[in-house]
């Protein structure tokens, strides 16, 4: 009880102090906001999940299932080398963190897990977990895949690419360049 208390009151205090400088998303959290979320995150997590051991094994197949994974899904946030320095990791409150950094680094593996599947209220890390076999395992993997991050090398990001989701107009683009490099058709327009 006297846990909930405090975490009310810090709360309470961070709303105080942000009060006069109004509400938005285009901001840094104050070190304040930051040390109190992280620290309540944590200890809302249930033990049994914070300590759980990832059943896989980090083979190159897991690895680089979860890489293609990683670049079509967690991307468009976190980037492909997990910096979060895409236009979308940049601008949701907060930021989306560098999954290099030692602070996503030093959470467990089961923390890891827990934030895939179940989602970090207030922020945008949805709840990706479905509660399927297959589903948990792709979080594993996952989970392996993170702690890779630090090590990627520029070929396996450049190969990344390939697997990020792309706009109706890049796709169209594609498209018409492939048609370009085909060259006209017998009826001397290009491959439409």
């Amino acid at each position: 009880m006297a846990v909930a208390a405090m975490a009310v009151l810090a709360v309470s205090a961070v709303l105080l102090l942000a009060r006069g400088a109004g509400i938005s998303a285009n901001r840094q959290a104050s070190a304040l906001e930051e040390a109190v979320a992280t620290r309540a995150w944590r200890f809302l997590i249930p033990a049994s999940a914070r300590t759980a051991a990832n059943p896989l094994t980090a083979t190159a197949d897991v690895l680089r299932g979860a890489r293609e994974h990683w670049a079509d899904h967690c991307a468009t946030c976190h980037a492909n080398n997990g910096d979060g320095s895409t236009p979308l990791g940049r601008h949701v409150f907060p930021p989306a963190p560098d999954m290099r950094a030692a602070r996503t680094q030093n959470l467990t593996d089961g923390e890891l897990f827990y934030a895939i599947e179940q989602g970090i209220p207030w922020t945008a890390m949805p709840a990706w977990g479905n509660g399927s076999d297959h589903g948990q395992q792709e979080s594993w993997a996952l989970v392996h895949f993170i702690r890779r991050l630090p090590q990627l090398t520029p070929d396996e990001i450049k190969d990344m690419e390939r697997f990020n989701p792309k706009s109706p107009a890049e796709e169209q683009r594609e498209h018409d360049i492939d048609d370009f490099l085909k060259g006209p058709t017998k009826g001397g327009r290009g491959g439409d």
